[in-house]
């Protein structure tokens, strides 16, 4: 059985675990006491990516769509004079979720109630012997503190086990594409943002709908991540030639086995955002919309869904 965050992938996962890391993760506490650090490498020559961006035209309104991949090297710039251009008309912009620091204290109850074992209960112990292998390889290839995952249930230890493997890759939340945007305009004036969906809403995806299940999952997760075949390389490299038939071909890869899950985390999400983008095609504004690559993507991506409604959409 393929877990839901496998089957989301890695890249889409970064950005639930920039939210939970960002509300429930402490900042470090320099020491006095410690050892210098090895000096950072040599920063790498930047990377000029040039993703696709679309154009769709409403009865008063004007929305940019630009695919996010939500984990990126440092070195990686995506802003072309086409992009530039669409963030300097747009007065409203939306995210898959609210990426101001409003919602921590919501993110941390969330974690809270759903994330951990209870007490008495270690992760460890939960395990069958092949499956605490596994784990152990996990734990070695991401360098993530066993003791960091003690009391986690195993979606919630996976999610943080994911975000090691992004670290190890070198790759950052902070470089993603959606942080980048809304850096860049959260302090303008006259600017307003909206989302599509709450942070609890995203979570919610990542955590099995069984219970009872919830071990075999992580168990198919581990072995997915010990021997993946697609990459978050593959993934980038595709956005950033703009190939987005690859893109689709790649995200798609992830469903062959569980068409169920392609239908929950993309099928019936990108009708319920077109839905809501058809609302805003409505109202007299320019918006520039920040979401996964993915969603974008092939016949059931959300600009597919918008010209099979009628409306007319530039861009691939």
């Amino acid at each position: 059985m393929r877990s839901f965050v496998r089957v989301l992938s890695r890249a889409a996962a970064a950005l639930a675990a920039a939210l939970f890391f960002c509300a429930a993760a402490p900042a470090p506490t320099p020491s006095a006491q410690s050892e210098p650090t090895t000096p950072p490498p040599t920063a790498a020559a930047p990377v000029q990516a040039h993703p696709a961006l679309w154009t769709v035209h409403g009865p008063k309104a004007t929305i940019y769509l630009l695919g996010s991949i939500h984990v990126l090297p440092s070195n990686m710039q995506w802003r072309t004079p086409e992009i530039n251009a669409a963030l300097k008309a747009a007065d409203t912009f939306v995210f898959e979720i609210p990426m101001d620091a409003t919602q921590k204290a919501d993110i941390q109850q969330f974690v809270k109630q759903n994330g951990y074992l209870p007490k008495g209960s270690e992760l460890s112990a939960l395990l069958p012997p092949e499956t605490k292998k596994d784990y152990t390889a996990a734990l070695a290839l991401t360098h993530v503190p066993p003791e960091k995952l003690t009391r986690m249930r195993p979606w919630l230890a996976l999610l943080v086990l994911e975000t090691g493997m992004v670290n190890q890759q070198h790759f950052s939340v902070d470089s993603g594409v959606d942080k980048q945007v809304y850096a860049i305009v959260a302090s303008r004036p006259g600017v307003s943002f909206r989302a599509f969906e709450t942070p609890e809403q995203q979570l919610r995806l990542l955590m099995p709908e069984d219970q009872s299940l919830e071990v075999q999952e992580f168990d198919a997760a581990l072995k997915d991540l010990l021997n993946e075949t697609t990459s978050i390389s593959d993934l980038i490299d595709a956005w950033a030639r703009a190939d987005i038939p690859k893109l689709n071909d790649l995200m798609n890869s992830g469903f062959k086995d569980n068409p169920r899950a392609e239908k929950l985390l993309f099928e019936d999400r990108n009708r319920t955002w077109a839905a809501q983008l058809e609302t805003m095609l409505k109202q007299p504004h320019v918006f520039f919309v920040t979401a996964g690559a993915g969603h974008f993507a092939g016949p059931k991506g959300i600009p597919a869904l918008l010209r099979a409604d009628g409306y007319k959409v530039d861009g691939p």
